[in-house]
């Protein structure tokens, strides 16, 4: 049931929050853009409103399978780690239970997630005019939309440049769903009278919020580093790895550079995550009551 949860959940997340996902990965890797607004009046003056959903096709279509995935394999972890450790997978699992779940959680869904990253911050990325009579002389972007994106990707750069960056992709995701779960069974407990076993929707909300706002806190540094990689395209390569990434763009830009879109981030991740947990706690309970 986790599983289904945490599907629903993350449906519902894309719709919330893809616009200011492609904002903030254009702000991470176009030194072009002067701020967060100066992205969004470009791109929409260059692009309309289209602009901010470049790739979302692919992105409704995973989103699901990985969030269904994530949640899952969590609670799974969680239970395993628990039995091995107390002898039974109903304790109460410890701050550093959580955390190793959440970790482990993070590392194994790089495999799924790199190549729908990789399309998806390459198709946000991609220089599109507004289609009208104007611009018909434009020629056609490289890219005819997500699945061809993928493929275009395998055939110019084989199999591995579906997980170009995961090296950054995984340090990110490993610390922060370790941090996003910790923070969310922490606060859910701080904030959840004596005496009552489950939070209720306040408490959920504010606790997915602040989870998702903080995991994507920690997140951001290694957020620009994979974004930055994964639009290094073959031919023209700036960065040959992970450490060469960020030295690169920390002479170039600032130690400031790895904190790009930290505000976004935070400002997105918070309706985004109370979207998401609010979703998974009702269909949990929902389903507790029809198992009874």
């Amino acid at each position: 049931m986790e599983f289904i949860a945490g599907a629903i959940g993350g449906g519902l997340c894309v719709a919330v929050g893809y616009p200011l996902d492609t904002v903030k990965v254009k702000v991470q890797t176009e030194r072009s853009y002067n701020g967060i607004w100066h992205c969004i009046r470009e791109t929409y003056k260059a692009e309309k409103v289209s602009g901010f959903y470049k790739g979302m096709s692919l992105s409704v279509c995973t989103v699901s399978l990985v969030s269904s995935f994530s949640f899952g394999a969590y609670r799974n972890f969680l239970y395993n780690i628990c039995r091995l450790r107390y002898g039974t997978s109903d304790a109460k699992p410890s701050k550093v239970d959580i955390s190793v779940a959440g970790c482990a959680t993070g590392a194994v869904r790089v495999v799924l997630t790199s190549p729908t990253e990789t399309a998806k911050v390459r198709m946000q990325t991609q220089k599109q005019s507004h289609c009208s009579v104007t611009a018909s002389h434009l020629p056609k972007p490289k890219y005819q939309g997500p699945v061809h994106c993928l493929r275009m990707i395998v055939k110019e750069e084989g199999f591995r440049g579906l997980y170009k960056g995961c090296s950054a992709l995984l340090c990110r995701d490993c610390h922060s769903f370790a941090t996003y779960f910790l923070t969310y069974n922490m606060l859910c407990e701080w904030l959840t009278p004596a005496g009552k076993n489950k939070p209720d929707i306040p408490t959920v909300l504010i606790s997915g919020g602040s989870a998702g706002a903080l995991g994507w806190a920690v997140a951001t540094p290694m957020d620009v580093i994979k974004s930055r990689m994964q639009v290094d395209n073959l031919g023209q390569c700036k960065y040959r790895g992970l450490i060469h990434c960020i030295r690169v763009s920390v002479r170039e830009e600032g130690i400031r550079v790895l904190f790009t879109g930290l505000g976004l981030n935070c400002i997105r991740a918070f309706p985004v995550n109370m979207v998401v947990f609010v979703t998974y706690e009702a269909v949990m309970r929902l389903a507790e009551r029809l198992m009874k």
